[in-house]
């Protein structure tokens, strides 16, 4: 290990890490200084690879650190919160993380992010006061507030609720329009509303996601990530330092993800169905959509991912409760024990194809390799863990009280 990574290893661990992991050699760090490190390598992101089952967080961890790169591994609430269908997570998800750093010697700095914090009513909001707090106990590092569930003006009004329980070293993600779906993509106005609400009260988020073609999931249309919307909106934040946070990357071909690359100011970018679909073993196209048969069924490619009997297993449990398509991600949890008791050689098979798809990403698509450098720079220039805030307060608090903010939303 370098004396610079020893050194950033000893600073650079937020408080809840360094308890939870004192004797660790594992570099998780906040996702500040991700965002950071992608900024100062310029028109280049990294993965936010969701950790929907070990092998894909042991893949993603070997890509990355092949790759030099820095990397987030995250976990949504759907998929790891209170009613999860994995086995991995809000709460072990950074024990799972640490334990493989250690066991590989990865030595590039990695975030732990909740994806997808949902806020679908205020009513929510007592619970998620509760709740996020010991998400950050367990190890998180960076954390999404997704209330764009909500009209805008609740949306940012719950985003303000919450922004206490949220460390203030801690990375931050706020969304807006990103689950609208069918009801119209982001717009200029509904992100500037919100980031500079944000502002008046003294809240810099690190990332803003957008609805702005993404969709979760297996793709089903053409329509895909607008770039020069996304440029756009971008663009029009820029004064505030907001970076782009990518959504629904899985569907998207490499080109498209290239120019959000090139063109937007995004710095981080989530993929999380198709590394589930290849650490399985099934066949994806060149961006990691899955590729159905004539009856729309998936194809397994046989010497991949798990074993053929596993998978047949795993078919067969779907058609017993009627899952299809995209909702075979509720298969994680009912078979992650089974697939922890494969012969080493089908579980070291799973992580090593999630790794080779992982690098290929980051090197080749994303701008990513020797990102590790910048970050573990960034955490020695700043002395700490925290490298504080991108950002300086524009707006005046007193033009964004909640009643004033009711009125805005109304104009939008």
């Amino acid at each position: 290990m370098s004396e610079d990574f020893e050194k950033a290893l000893e600073i650079g661990r937020p408080p809840n890490v360094a308890k939870l992991f004192p004797n660790s050699k594992a570099l998780i760090v906040s996702g500040k200084f991700i965002d950071s490190a992608m900024i100062a390598k310029g028109n280049a992101l990294t993965m936010a690879a969701n950790g929907r089952n070990h092998f894909i967080i042991r893949g993603a961890l070997q890509a990355a650190q092949r790759a030099n790169s820095v990397i987030i591994i995250e976990i949504a609430r759907s998929e790891g919160g209170a009613d999860a269908y994995c086995a991995i997570n809000y709460w072990n998800i950074a024990r799972q993380v640490d334990a493989i750093c250690n066991e590989l010697g990865i030595t590039i700095p990695v975030a732990i992010h909740a994806d997808h914090y949902g806020i679908k009513k205020e009513e929510d909001l007592e619970g998620a006061k509760i709740e996020i707090p010991t998400l950050f106990e367990a190890g998180m590092t960076s954390i999404a507030i997704d209330a764009s569930h909500m009209p805008d003006d609740k949306n940012l009004l719950a985003n303000i609720e919450l922004y206490p329980f949220v460390p203030k070293w801690a990375g931050l993600e706020t969304e807006v329009g990103e689950i609208k779906g069918k009801t119209g993509l982001s717009t200029v106005n509904e992100a500037l509303f919100l980031i500079q609400g944000l502002n008046a009260h003294d809240i810099f988020p690190d990332w803003i996601a957008l609805n702005n073609g993404t969709t979760h999931g297996i793709e089903e249309s053409d329509q895909g990530i607008q770039v020069e919307l996304t440029s756009e909106i971008h663009e029009a934040l820029s004064k505030y330092k907001v970076s782009g946070a990518q959504h629904g990357t899985s569907g998207n071909n490499s080109d498209r993800l290239r120019a959000i690359a090139a063109k937007t100011r995004t710095t981080k970018a989530n993929v999380a169905t198709a590394l589930q679909m290849i650490s399985w073993g099934l066949e994806v196209n060149d961006y990691g959509n899955a590729i159905l048969d004539s009856d729309g069924n998936f194809i397994k490619i046989k010497g991949e991912g798990v074993t053929e009997e596993i998978w047949a297993e795993m078919v067969t449990y779907a058609e017993s409760k009627e899952i299809k398509g995209g909702n075979y991600k509720k298969l994680n949890l009912p078979f992650e024990n089974k697939l922890f008791g494969q012969p080493k050689e089908i579980r070291e098979r799973m992580a090593n194809r999630v790794e080779e798809f992982v690098y290929n990403m980051l090197v080749n698509i994303f701008n990513a390799k020797d990102s590790a450098l910048f970050a573990i720079e960034a955490i020695l220039t700043t002395d700490s863990y925290d490298p504080g805030f991108k950002a300086d307060r524009l707006e005046n608090p007193d033009e964004w009280t909640r009643d004033k903010i009711i009125k805005r939303a109304a104009m939008i």
